[in-house]
């Protein structure tokens, strides 16, 4: 049976959303049962948006996250709402997709993580940010 003590959101009936506040804090993990194997986690998430720190014009995105689990996996339900979080923020796309990098690698410490944000168009460019953790022993 898998421990779920530690998950709030998940199966609550009230959700708290955020839209301008993205924080690790929102962030909830379960315990990896598989940590004797190394295995991959890829998460697609199609429908995030934030701003642009300058314009204020909406920016879109597909965000890729790719992790191998230490001893915690993120909790679907709270990735969601971390992404919902970014609403209303501004700030670059480079900026954001570092910012996912750092706090997945905060709460999870993974063996490994990639987190890859393909932004939509603009002005004609198509712009792919690509950001990468290794653990250290």
């Amino acid at each position: 049976m898998d421990d779920v003590s530690g998950l709030k959101q998940l199966g609550s009936r009230v959700t708290e959303y955020k839209y301008d506040e993205p924080s690790s804090s929102i962030l909830e993990t379960f315990p990896n049962k598989f940590q004797d194997k190394e295995y991959e986690v890829r998460l697609h998430f199609k429908e995030f948006t934030s701003l642009c720190p300058k314009t204020g014009q909406p920016d879109f995105a597909e965000i890729e996250i790719i992790y191998v689990p230490s001893a915690k996996c993120v909790e679907t339900k709270s990735l969601k709402l971390y992404f919902f979080a970014y609403r209303n923020y501004g700030s670059f796309m480079e900026t954001i997709v570092n910012k996912i990098m750092r706090d997945l690698v905060e709460v999870l410490d993974p063996v490994r993580c990639n987190v890859i944000g393909n932004f939509a168009s603009r002005g004609g460019i198509n712009l792919q940010v690509i950001a990468e953790h290794v653990k250290q022993d």
